[in-house]
């Protein structure tokens, strides 16, 4: 049976990996557990519950920064933002129904630690670029900070970087300060019904090339389109390709007119106005098309330009999916069995990308494995950073490489 620790305090965060470092205690970190399901099983008798290590420390409006405990819930910073009429401009997205979790329990630590980013990663970057500083409990049993609250603090700026994307197998984060910016106050989604993916990605191109501020570009074909719940998209009866702008209502309205001119040759033009923009693109954000079931489920990261022939190519396979990020990110859905995943694995490589197996069952996630392969020389530098943080393995282990 699981034992399971709960820190009131970073102190307490780090007396208790220091403890587990003199007792060779591996530890599964845990903050709300949504995305316990990303990644292999953690090998641990012992469960490190941040729950506790919640709450607001401080949020300047004037000065865009907010600073939270690592397990505060996105949609309580999210509330408290939209008060100031701000947002997390990378679009934190809420991976928890995918794996059969309550919707809206994401928390902060989870989303830096997985450096998930949303449809405006395109314009805005990902949430390491919106991560100033941190606070970090160590496997060597250390409280280290790294970063500060405002991008010209460079001191351990690069250490605050290396965090995101580590999945708590570096350290426990126990506090984060954070870039936040203004929200729009008009968004606009341009649609264009009908085209597949290769022309599809020639219009996202276009738009996210052009000087009219494009925060998302995605394609979703006639079939995931249908699973929409916005009905404009639903009752498309074909694909839709969906470009999004936002900002102030004059420069809005200024910029989708372009926007519909330009785009006028790839198609027939539709609009979403705001509350129908604002659904559409949190399905696309949090892959609401495969939120139901236990279907086999990747992400792969490829150069945008190739996004539509990787699609068609998977779908040749039987495999369905949509893109994001303007070709860039592709969500889907394959079999069970070992050949479709090496294929997608192999599809993939040849875009200059990756695939990550985000939801799977284990026997599959053995086989082939959660994160892509690293080329040696990649992977030997990895495992000494994680020597240089945890040197007796205690965070996470095999949480991203199974058995390491």
């Amino acid at each position: 049976m699981t034992e399971i620790l709960r820190p009131q305090t970073a102190d307490d965060t780090r007396d208790l990996l220091a403890w587990a470092v003199s007792e060779q205690k591996p530890l599964e970190i845990v903050g709300n557990g949504t995305k316990r399901g990303f990644g292999h099983p953690v090998a641990a008798s012992h469960s490190l519950d941040l729950s506790g290590l919640s709450g607001i420390v401080e949020y300047e409006p004037a000065e865009l920064v907010l600073t939270a405990r690592a397990a505060t819930p996105i949609s309580e910073i999210e509330a408290l933002l939209r008060q100031s009429n701000q947002q997390l401009a990378f679009e934190p997205p809420d991976l928890g129904p995918l794996y059969g979790a309550q919707a809206e329990r994401a928390t902060l630590g989870g989303i830096v630690a997985g450096n998930l980013s949303g449809p405006r990663r395109v314009q805005t970057g990902a949430a390491r670029d919106h991560t100033l500083g941190v606070q970090v409990a160590t496997g060597r049993g250390e409280l280290i900070k790294a970063g500060g609250r405002v991008v010209k603090n460079v001191s351990g700026y690069d250490l605050t970087k290396l965090m995101c994307g580590s999945w708590g197998t570096l350290g426990v984060l126990t506090q984060i300060s954070i870039k936040v910016l203004p929200a729009p106050e008009k968004t606009r989604t341009v649609l264009i019904a009908g085209q597949d993916a290769a022309d599809a990605c020639l219009a996202m191109t276009a738009a996210l090339s052009s000087p009219h501020e494009v925060s998302a570009a995605a394609f979703l074909p006639a079939p995931i389109a249908a699973r929409s719940r916005v009905s404009y998209v639903a009752g498309a009866g074909a694909s839709v390709t969906a470009i999004r702008i936002e900002g102030p209502p004059v420069s809005v309205s200024v910029r989708n007119t372009a926007l519909r001119d330009l785009l006028s040759a790839f198609g027939d033009i539709e609009e979403l106005h705001g509350h129908n923009s604002g659904a559409l693109w949190q399905e696309v954000r949090d892959a609401t098309p495969f939120s139901s079931g236990d279907s086999v489920l990747w992400r792969l990261s490829v150069a945008p330009a190739s996004g539509g022939a990787v699609l068609d190519a998977l779908g040749d396979l039987g495999i369905e999916g949509y893109l994001d990020w303007g070709g860039g990110l592709i969500w889907a859905s394959s079999g069970e069995d070992n050949e479709h995943a090496h294929q997608v694995r192999t599809l993939s490589e040849s875009a200059g990308g990756h695939a990550t197996l985000v939801r799977a069952p284990e026997v599959l996630k053995s086989a082939i494995g959660v994160f892509h392969p690293q080329p040696a020389t990649r992977d030997g530098l990895s495992q000494r950073i994680k020597d240089g943080f945890d040197p007796n393995g205690i965070l996470n282990p095999g949480r991203m490489v199974q058995g390491a």
